[in-house]
């Protein structure tokens, strides 16, 4: 039976990972796909917000679909139907064909990353220890080299199917191969029971996480969307070193989630969530009083290592919270429903920063992302494992509530 958890964890690991790579693919490369197809600057906006709309009506799909069918069927083919949309945006000609591939991109990242994370959680429980935290760090090291493979396609001008082509020929036949050894949770009918019987009014306990996703990402898409700008144009630096700060907020991010396992299994995941926060609400505010490039570069530092724990901790409380409230099957519905939020702060972000920065000052609306962090301490409590506890000595069993591999699914 560990072996079968071992394998599982691996292998799901690698489908982080690879989504980590597609998605850093796609958004690494925005203005050369703007250049390939003539999107205008007013309609980009709209190609931009339609990928995460697109994505919230997966994961919600997503939420009926595992009624009915295990999670790792989902995860195995909405796997395929990202990296070949993410070819078909490389390799089309036409405004039709972009718009048809990012449809069929959002869609399925929806359902990947609520699957995703379904499974993550039921591993987890299986586990009785917190490793949720190492597979959002695959997601981070997969995003290190899809930006890398990025920048080697836009330094030697390869067109974009040549960059993308043999990133898809390679990962996806090992993602299909993989998916053999994705471990399920709850036996299918009565998950389908459960999950029909928790209806919305019952997760009401699920807003204040919902909440703390959507500032994860807030805060998340202003690093991603700004910090270039505000290295370069509030605190003088180089064009050249403007391209560091997210590199740095990565790199970060991947090292925080390597280790945040620890120690929420030492702490607990109510500190270490809090921890996060003020470590995040630290660097928004190193960041906006910065009075030069270096000390800025010190503030994205500190938002990769406090950001980087809030999504996958939220994750893991909703799924363990459902489980013990409703049982088996409820888990992945509140992981389906909590995942939208995660489009809806990458929505809000990127426009909130902008729109306050263009009527007040850039490092005004830098304090803004701080502000909202910091909420997260105010609903931290809703972290805490009742009445099992990842970590501080009170580990369950490993072989505890693990479910059927994939095999043959």
């Amino acid at each position: 039976m560990t072996d079968v958890l071992r394998r599982g964890r691996a292998s799901l690991a690698f489908a982080f990972l690879v989504q980590g790579v597609a998605f850093a693919l796609l958004v690494t490369r925005i203005p050369a796909i703007q250049d390939r197809y003539g999107v205008s600057d007013g309609l980009l906006p709209v190609f931009l917000a339609a990928v995460p709309i697109l994505a919230g009506v997966g994961s919600v799909a997503t939420e009926r679909m595992v009624r009915r069918v295990p999670a790792s069927r989902v995860l195995r083919w909405s796997q395929p139907v990202v990296l070949l949309s993410l070819l078909g945006v490389g390799a089309g000609g036409h405004m039709a064909v972009l718009a048809g591939a990012l449809a069929a991109f959002g869609l399925a990242v929806g359902a990947l990353d609520a699957s995703m994370n379904m499974l993550g959680v039921s591993l987890q429980r299986a586990y009785g220890r917190s490793i949720m935290l190492g597979f959002h760090a695959a997601y981070s090291l997969g995003g290190i080299v899809g930006a890398s493979l990025a920048w080697v396609g836009a330094h030697w001008e390869l067109a974009l199917w040549v960059s993308y082509l043999p990133v898809v020929l390679v990962l996806m036949p090992a993602a299909l191969v993989g998916s053999r050894w994705y471990v399920d949770g709850d036996a299918g009918p009565q998950r389908e029971k459960v999950a029909g019987e928790a209806g919305a009014g019952s997760f009401r306990w699920l807003l204040p996480l919902c909440l703390v996703m959507t500032v994860a990402y807030i805060g998340d898409s202003t690093v991603s969307n700004w910090s270039a700008k505000y290295l370069q144009d509030v605190l003088g630096s180089s064009e050249q070193m403007a391209t560091v700060p997210y590199n740095v907020y990565m790199v970060t991010t991947l090292l925080g989630r390597v280790i945040g396992d620890f120690g929420v299994r030492r702490f607990g995941a109510v500190a270490v969530v809090r921890g996060g926060a003020l470590v995040a609400a630290a660097g928004f505010a190193v960041v906006a009083g910065a009075p030069g490039a270096w000390v800025g570069m010190l503030g994205f530092t500190l938002l990769g290592l406090g950001l980087c724990v809030l999504v996958p901790q939220t994750f893991a409380a909703a799924g363990r919270r459902a489980h013990e409230l409703h049982g088996p099957g409820a888990s992945d519905a509140a992981v389906a429903r909590l995942n939208v939020f995660n489009y809806v702060g990458f929505l809000i972000g990127s426009p909130l920063v902008g729109a306050l920065g263009d009527a007040w000052s850039y490092r005004g609306a830098m304090l803004v992302p701080m502000v909202l962090v910091l909420v997260t301490l105010v609903y931290a409590r809703s972290f805490a494992t009742q009445p099992d506890r990842y970590g501080g000595g009170h580990e369950r069993p490993r072989t505890a509530d693990v479910g059927r591999g994939s095999n043959g699914l």
